[in-house]
Parts: structure tokens; sequence; C-alpha cells
């Protein structure tokens, strides 16, 4: 049996017809329904539990032979998607496929593949690639009418998903995706499509097959070629960066946990910039630990960036990533303390804010009359639940902050609504994640974001501006101790905290966000003279995101379709400006809701009361909620 090995990491690719179901013929009984039960379908990515044991934590690469359909069915929604969306036939298609490093990946992508050569679509097969990259190499692509990438992003290991996008190399959103995801349940719900998908599989031309696999090395190359060349464009004037390092050492770890990054451009494309470079658990599907980038996960860098400092002292920083590379939290040296420590996501986000919105002013790119005044109306797309800290900072260079729905897909597009409407939008992205998108890229890269610290570490005088306008000063050699202490102060819940995480029983949250409003406005005068005396708050309103709407008001009429957007009460002082806020939603990719409290200064124990107070009205709403509905 020929097989077919990556010669650049010496996995074994396997041979296209390994993972083809095992059966003659579709059991008349089968329906596909089982396979859908976990399944959690979003603009976000469409995520389930794949692996065969159905156990999220097994690292196996078998899935089931419902769950291979159900891959062929999302390959085949994609498809029909396209033809519509490009108005051309199936044949005249030319997709990109990746996947990041989990071990389920390649049996999705056989059912996939097979489904798209019996369609005779051409593929080009990158194999294990990060998500940046392929959307770089999306963009550049000359025959590309979009990609398909596998992955769960930061979910458990036997959690697997897809995730699709256009030539323009983001990934699908707005009305876009719900076209899709309409396209997929339809197919879902007739029951003529399991045999459809099962005789596209069977169709699959294996020849076709083989040669995708053969052909992977080339395309791999040029994709990461291209991403090298957008990342540099991106980092903007990489000269003067080098030039500046040549005069100070600054060394960064990598500890890449086994991720699709670890077949990407990091060390190369760091090295270049004059980072001194280490790297740990750099081999493909080398997964130590969760995935999740968070808490313990990140306990293995912080202790090797301590042996690392030891040595060599101009180590400073270290970056763990997700499965697929499209976001990664950072940990630093703490000089003062003399140990390593982790950067909260939204600190994370601020400081390339900080950065980008500098850059802007130290390149020219924009200039400041003498009422703090941009030359260009500039602006920073976030989401719902990103640090009100981004909109002092912002404010500190005239620029605005501008909120859409959680979700990349939305935040991308919030930003080319902006852009379209004249502004300037360099750096956007999620703080609550930590995970930000530098322009002219459309997804967040933890390589953007180590870049964008770089910058501050080796132009100190890029601070100048920014502590001139807050009334601060910063030594001529800052480390990342100390560029932190510049930040605005704030207390934030940590989206990926067990207090941030909820269950609750109701599946309409129309119905939910009903009830909650009732009662928060019922408690609101018996909490109002705490947030008062402490925050001198004097007011609220209720603000709702929706896609990338903001809509300020109480009630349905502020919210639309299925009203799973997210939902804030913002709670300001006598001049309006924001003190703290309160905020909820349910995922739209995993089972579980989320609520997180954003307070101005270091006041832990406030947002402490703000967060319980929030999480006992969800569940009094939840609870009432099911209550209505039982009676019903």
């Amino acid at each position: 049996m020929v097989r077919f090995v990556d010669k650049d990491s010496g996995l074994e690719l396997g041979n296209p017809s390994e993972f083809y179901p095992d059966r003659l013929e579709l059991p008349e009984s089968f329906s596909p329904q089982q396979s859908t039960k976990s399944l959690i379908v979003s603009a976000s990515g469409w995520r389930k539990v794949f692996v065969d044991s159905g156990d999220e934590e097994v690292s196996n690469p078998e899935i089931g032979f419902e769950d291979s359909i159900l891959a062929g069915t999302m390959a085949l929604s994609f498809v029909q998607f396209l033809s519509n969306h490009l108005s051309r036939p199936a044949r005249d298609l030319t997709l990109l496929v990746g996947m990041d490093s989990r071990p389920t990946g390649p049996a999705l992508a056989d059912s996939i593949l097979r489904v798209f050569s019996a369609l005779e679509i051409e593929v080009e097969y990158l194999f294990i690639c990060a998500a940046p990259e392929i959307m770089a190499y999306a963009r550049d692509h000359s025959r590309a009418s979009g990609f398909v990438y596998i992955s769960a992003s930061h979910n458990p290991i036997g959690h697997n998903g897809v995730k699709f996008g256009l030539s323009d190399g983001g990934v699908l959103g707005g009305s876009l995706a719900t076209q899709l995801i309409q396209i997929f349940q339809k197919l879902l719900s007739n029951n003529l499509t399991p045999k459809e998908v099962f005789s596209l599989l069977k169709q699959g031309k294996v020849p076709t097959l083989a040669r995708w696999f053969e052909e992977m090395p080339k395309g791999k190359k040029s994709a990461y070629n291209r991403y090298f060349a957008f990342s540099s464009e991106i980092t903007g004037n990489t000269d003067r960066i080098i030039r500046e390092l040549k005069n100070r050492k600054l060394g960064i770890l990598g500890e890449l946990n086994g991720s699709a990054r670890s077949l990407s451009i990091d060390s190369v494309f760091l090295r270049e910039l004059g980072v001194d470079v280490t790297m740990l658990n750099d081999q493909p599907r080398q997964i130590v630990h969760r995935i999740v980038p968070e808490g313990i996960s990140l306990e293995l860098c912080k202790t090797a960036l301590e042996k690392l400092h030891k040595d060599k002292p101009w180590y400073q920083l270290g970056y763990v990533p997700d499965c697929d590379g499209d976001r990664g939290n950072l940990v630093y040296y703490d000089e003062v303390d003399k140990k390593a420590k982790e950067i909260e996501a939204q600190q994370v986000f601020a400081l390339t804010v900080l950065a980008e919105l500098s850059w802007l002013e130290f390149t020219g790119a924009v200039h400041y009359d003498k009422n703090n005044t941009p030359s260009l109306p500039t602006a920073v797309a976030v989401n719902g639940p990103t640090s009100a800290r981004v909109d002092t900072i912002a404010r500190a260079f005239g620029a605005e902050v501008h909120r859409a729905e959680v979700g990349e897909a939305n935040v991308v597009n919030l930003a080319r609504e902006l852009r379209n409407k004249g502004y300037l939008v360099r750096i956007l992205g999620e703080g609550s994640n930590g995970g930000n998108i530098t322009f002219p890229s459309s997804v967040r890269d933890p390589l953007n974001t180590l870049v964008s610290l770089v910058k501050l570490l080796a132009i100190p005088q890029l601070l100048d501006p920014y502590c001139r306008r807050t009334g601060q000063q910063v030594s001529k050699d800052p480390s990342i101790r100390a560029i932190l202490s510049l930040l605005p102060a704030y207390t934030t819940t940590s989206a990926y905290e067990d207090r941030a995480l909820m269950k609750v029983q109701t599946l309409d949250h129309a119905v939910l966000k009903a009830r909650y409003e009732e009662i928060f406005a019922n408690q609101w005068p018996a909490k109002s003279n705490f947030l008062l005396e402490h925050l001198n708050v004097t007011q609220w309103r209720e603000i709702n995101y929706d896609g990338t709407n903001t809509r300020i008001g109480v009630g349905a009429r502020f919210r639309s379709g299925n009203q799973r957007g997210g939902l804030k009460i913002a709670f300001l002082d006598s001049q309006e400006l924001e003190k703290a806020y309160i905020w909820m939603r349910g995922s739209g990719t995993e089972p579980v809701f989320r609520i997180l409290a954003d307070v101005e200064g270091d006041n832990p124990s406030i947002e402490t009361f703000l967060l319980d107070w929030q999480r006992s009205m969800v569940e009094l709403a939840d609870q009432k909620s099911s209550a209505t509905h039982e009676q019903l």
C-alpha cells in the first residue's frame, strides 16, 4: 500500500483510502441525527466531539461512520454555497484544505476530499498548517475560490470541526455564514442526503486524491512563503526593528504544544527580526497538556522561561498557542518578583492596541494637531466583552472604539464597515480572549501579537507620545513589567475561569433575556447606592450586540433573530463615562453560558460583587424561564 509522507515534518499522511468507512452499503435505518446531537454550528466554526469513543479528552485518530457522512455533508453544503455565491459550477471551483494538529484531522479530511474529488473540484491540500497561514495563502492564491480548515481551535483534543472562508482570507461571517448554515441544515433535514453523500464518498477518485497528497509539499511551501511575506507586510518597517534589536538583546520562548504552528514560520520569522528564539514541543501532535492556552496550560512555559532567564537574562517573553495557532497567550519574566507570570488576555490585547496606535504615529501614518485630533479618523474594532481599558488607551490617541458581537468574523466585518466609512482601522480583535488582528490581516495571529510587543521593547521611544498624554514616565529600556504598569488599571473577569461559565436550562435566550431585564430593573434600586458610593455610578444603560450592530435600549426590539447576542449593562457616572459593566452571552461553539464583569481601577472586591450579582440574576431568569416553559 502506498503511503505519503510530509518531508518537512516527517509525519506519515497515510493512504487516501485509509479512513474510508468500511461499509459496502448504507444501512436503510441509518440516520445522521445521532451524529449531530452535540454539533454546534455558528459563524465561529462548526464543532463537536469527533473521536469514535465520544470522550472529548481522548487522543484518537478514528471517527465513526456517521461522522464520516456528517463531514461529507459539510463539504457538500460548502460546495453548494460557493456555487450559488460565485455563480459557477462545482467543477470550476478551486479550494484550499488544511487542518490543525488534532489526530482526527486526516479522517475528516478524507471524507471532505472524497466529496470534492467526486464533484470534480480542484484542491490544494496543505495538511497541517496554522490557520493564519492558510488564510494568508487564500488571499494571494490566483485560483482559490475559498478554503476549508479542519479545526476546533482551543477546544479539547477530542473535539474537531470546520471553518469555511472565501478568497479574501477571512472566515465566513454575517449573512454569508447564515446562508451556509441554512444550506447545511436543509441537507441534514433531507432523508436522501446520507445516501447522496455516501455515494459521493464511494465515487471519490483515488488517483486524484493521491495527486493531491503528492503535491502537498509544493503547496505547503507556497503557503509558507506567502504567509512569511504577508507577516512582513503586516509588521511594517521591519528594517527599523532589525536595526534597533542589534543594540539590545531580546529572547522569546515558544512552547508550541504540538500545535499547527510547529510547521509554520514562527522561529525563522522572529530570528530574521533579530530575536533570540527557543522552541519547546515544536513537533506536530507533540501535545503535552490541554489545548486551551490558559491557566495550568501555561505552567510549563513559565517554568521553562524562568530557567532560560537565569542563563540568558534577555529572555523576557514566552507564548503558548492553541491547536490551530490563531491565538496564543503570553507569559513574561517579572524582574522584580523574579518569576514568570501570565499576562491576562485583556492586558495582552490592550498592549497590542497601545503598540499599534503608537506605531501609526511613530511611522507618520497619522499626525496630530494641538488638540490631539488625528489627521485621519482612527478606530479600534473589538467585541462586546473587551475591557474598557482599551477605550481609555484609544482616547489618548484620539481614536474611537466600536464594538461587535463576539466572534472573529463579526469584528472583522465591523472593521471593514468602518473602513468603508473612511476610518483607519489598524488594530482590531477580541480582548476577552487576547486575540488581536493587525491590518491588513483578517484573522487573529499570535505572531502579530508578539511583533507588537517586540516593537514596544525594541523601540522605547514608541511609548513617548502615550506617556506624555497620560502623564507617565518609563525608562529608556523598559521591561514588560514596566510597560504593563502604563496600562489603565481595570479589573476584569477572565473569560476562561470557572466563575465566568454557567450552565442554563433555557434554550430560548429571547425568553431568558426578557426575564433578566425584569429582574435587573427590580434589583437596581437596591444595588445603586453601593455603586454610587464606590464608583460614583449614577445611571446605567443596556447595550445589545448583534453581528456588527450595537443597539442601546431595553427590550426585544433592540435584538434580532434568535437573540443569542451579547447583552451588556454599562454603569455610568454623571458625565456618562463608563465606570463598570456586566455582560452575558450563550457561547456559539460550546454548551456554556458566559458572564463577565469589568471595573475601572484595581477593584477585585467590586468585580466579585458585580459578577456574583450577574450570576444570581441569570440563574433567577433561567429558573423563571424554565418554570414558564413547564407551565406551557
